[in-house]
């Protein structure tokens, strides 16, 4: 067993797209409009399955936000230089909750990103060998 992808439903497709693409550098792999039934998909990543997991965003027409609820945490990006990474973030107009630093009780860097509709994303500092 793999995991595949994890799936977000959003407020606005495009502004998300927009969001994974232009400020995490994430590739548009797919889209797939279901009109009868009223939602579109979106497929986000860092490459295609089956090398890599995907992000799906759902677009349920007319529905522009979500509660977020206690339960979702965050997903989590490994990235070479947090600093860098969360530069580009701010540069692209992204937010950044938490500034990079270890983590409580630990030593491995983070950072926390917020996207558009809320939802947290957390930026691992894993330096390249």
């Amino acid at each position: 067993m793999r995991i595949l992808h994890t799936m977000l439903r959003v407020g606005d497709l495009q502004r998300a797209i927009d969001f994974y693409t232009k400020v995490l550098g994430m590739t548009l792999l797919r889209t797939s409009d279901n009109p009868q039934n009223q939602y579109t998909l979106a497929y986000l990543g860092y490459g295609s399955n089956p090398d890599h997991a995907e992000l799906e965003l759902t677009y349920n027409y007319g529905v522009s936000q979500y509660d977020i609820g206690s339960a979702y945490g965050h997903i989590a990006i490994a990235v070479d230089d947090i600093v860098a990474a969360c530069d580009g973030v701010r540069a692209q107009g992204g937010n950044i909750t938490r500034e990079p630093g270890p983590v409580k009780g630990g030593s491995t860097v983070i950072a926390f990103v917020q996207d558009p509709d809320g939802y947290k994303i957390e930026l691992i500092e894993q330096r390249a060998a």
